[in-house]
Parts: structure tokens; C-alpha cells; sequence
């Protein structure tokens, strides 16, 4: 039986993680749901730039979107499968490996765009 995750090409979702700005956006959706704003005041870049990021983690199934209003917010997919469970756990542990991943969410939380957008 084939899941989700089977589906998409493991190159694709490897080449989605290869990156370091969709790595750095996943991290940030660990918490939950993201509007675009939060992702573009953290990383710091350009919103056309990390819509580009996010597109590319939509098409790997990696990301889910939703639109409300003029807003567009963004979260990690539930996971489908043994490899899609194991591959969230393992970015759990990028913080300890990557220190520019742990402070980026340690950015998040006193961000100013957080909830500007409710």
C-alpha cells in the first residue's frame, strides 16, 4: 500500500531539506501554523523569496497552506508514514547540530509580526 510520502520522490524531499532557508522554515513550523509574515521577519528575506521557499516545500509534501483573507499560513504535514514520522523527528534534532536553527525560534517568540495578522 502506498502512502503520501511514497508518492513524492525521496530526491525531492531530500532536495527540499538540502536548502538551508526551507530547512530553517520547516523548523520554525514545528510549533505550529505560520503566517507568512512571522517566516519573513525571522528569516529575513524577502517575502517573494520565501513564498518561492514555500512553494518548493508544498510541491515535496512537506508544508500544508491555507488562505484567509489575504493572509497565508503554513504548516509542518501531519505525518503519513514511519519515514515521515522519523524524518520530523530528526529535524527535532537539527538544533543541536545547527545553532542558527535554535535562534531563529528563539526569534520567533519576540517577534513583532507575531499574531499581526489575526
Amino acid at each position: 500500500m502506498a502512502t503520501k510520502t511514497a508518492s513524492i520522490s525521496l530526491t525531492t524531499i531530500f532536495r527540499a531539506l538540502s536548502d538551508q532557508t526551507r530547512l530553517r522554515i520547516l523548523n520554525l513550523l514545528r510549533d505550529g501554523e505560520l503566517c507568512v509574515c512571522d517566516l519573513v521577519d525571522v528569516l529575513d528575506v524577502p517575502q517573494p523569496t520565501a513564498s518561492r521557499h514555500l512553494a518548493y516545500l508544498r510541491k515535496s509534501g512537506l508544508v500544508l497552506a491555507r488562505k484567509e483573507g489575504l493572509w497565508h499560513y503554513y504548516r509542518l504535514t501531519p505525518s503519513s508514514s514511519p519515514f515521515h514520522e522519523k524524518l520530523w523527528e530528526c529535524l527535532a534534532t537539527c538544533e543541536a547540530v545547527e545553532s542558527e536553527l535554535a535562534s531563529d525560534r528563539q526569534q520567533l517568540k519576540h517577534s513583532p509580526c507575531r499574531d499581526c495578522c489575526d
